[in-house]
């Protein structure tokens, strides 16, 4: 009578959350709602300037890059368009093909808006040279594959260095990263299908052995399975996770500790996304499968992992829960996790709006974009990386 109860209990959550599902998701042939309430939300419609409304209005060049994906997903061009004008013009001395991104803008202590942080953040920069290539592909935009170009250019020379006895690999920035001979690395900056239509688009480039080096990266950095927030390269004895550093590079002082979390849980959106014909995906599932295990038996993911491979802070924002669905489909037994994740995601759904959470936090909506944008197959990653999206199929 026990396994019959189980079973009749598992069989109506995954009913429960196909039907969440099919609310969540939406129709991939229709508006996307949740990014039109985005927009709404977080992108200034005249300027393309993408803020944070928590954050003292702040804008991040990691903000306009996923602006730029999601208006690309949408066919949005004038929103593309408008974001992307407003990234040169303010972060970028009026021309990316020259400059890399500031990575923070906003109100400085007299008031104006200007630079508040000249370094650059290199998951934005690829992101960014990502989609203007995919973007002049899909929309035969020859000035945007340009731009893509010249930005991987930059990226290679400012943010790519050779790790001592590992290779080539990616920094989380132009400056402030190399502590002594060690280097601090962030695995979230990543996503291994990005830098495989890097090495199609650029082979003269770093990028195939970037890529190679991915798995074996995350692998060393995530002793316990657990994805870490940042980790640190000592040549000649490898990867180890490490303090969240400054902007400037050296460990945050407010917490000496190394964990997963807010950085960390893209990770598993990143490789759960992966096309499932990708060679790379299953060492990439492989090097972190403890979030899977802790699924099994929770209602949420935690918002903290201890280097030790610990959760120390339980349920993460619903945004947690939107990143890691793709992650969970990627293990067939994993099904009703899955279903938990989703009916999660659907009760902090605001009916009105379409955003999740309480107080729409600027975060969440964007795990959620990539989430149910991805489950809905508004768009795909094929297994060299190459960006599928599902107004291209009508």
């Amino acid at each position: 009578m026990g396994l019959w109860k189980s079973r009749r209990g598992k069989r109506f959550l995954l009913i429960v959350a196909l039907f969440m599902f099919s609310m969540v998701g939406g129709c991939k042939d229709g508006p996307w709602r949740l990014w039109n309430s985005y927009a709404n939300r977080f992108i200034d419609p005249s300027s393309g300037r993408v803020f944070d409304p928590h954050g003292d209005q702040q804008t991040t060049s990691e903000g306009q890059a996923y602006a730029l994906f999601f208006a690309l997903v949408d066919n949005d061009r004038p929103t593309f368009d408008r974001v992307l004008a407003w990234t040169q013009g303010n972060l970028a001395g009026g021309d990316l093909a020259t400059h890399l991104p500031a990575w923070l803008w906003g109100r400085n202590q007299d008031g104006q808006w200007t630079v508040l942080d000249a370094n650059s953040a290199s998951d934005a920069d690829t992101w960014m040279a990502y989609t203007l290539l995919e973007a002049g592909r899909l929309w035969k935009s020859r000035s945007d594959t340009r731009l893509g170009l010249a930005m991987l250019s930059l990226i290679v020379k400012n943010e790519v260095v050779d790790l001592p006895g590992f290779g080539p690999m990616l920094v989380p920035g132009s400056a402030g990263f190399q502590q002594d001979k060690d280097w601090i690395l962030n695995p979230s900056y990543l996503p291994l299908f990005v830098f495989e239509r890097f090495a199609e688009l650029d082979p003269a480039g770093p990028w195939q052995q970037i890529v190679q080096g991915i798995p074996r990266l995350l692998a060393g950095g995530s002793p316990h399975g657990y994805a870490m927030d940042w980790i640190v390269y000592v040549p000649g004895d490898g990867f180890y996770p490490a303090p969240k550093p400054s902007r400037s590079g050296q460990n945050d002082a407010r917490d000496a500790s190394a964990f997963g979390s807010y950085d960390a849980i893209r990770v598993y959106l990143w490789a759960g996304m992966m096309n499932r014909r990708d060679p790379g995906r299953q060492q990439i599932l492989n090097a972190v499968p403890a979030m899977s295990g802790y699924l099994a038996n929770h209602d949420a993911p935690p918002q903290k992992v201890s280097d030790r491979g610990i959760p120390v802070e339980e349920d993460g924002p619903v945004g947690f829960s939107a990143a890691v669905l793709s992650y969970l489909r990627a293990y067939p037994n994993f099904s009703r996790a899955f279903a938990r994740q989703l009916i999660r995601l659907d009760a902090q759904r605001d009916a009105t709006t379409g955003l999740y959470g309480k107080d729409f936090a600027y975060y969440d909506q964007s795990l959620a974009l990539f989430a149910t944008g991805f489950l809905d197959a508004r768009f795909r990653f094929g297994p060299g990386g190459e960006l599928n999206v599902g107004w291209k199929r009508r």
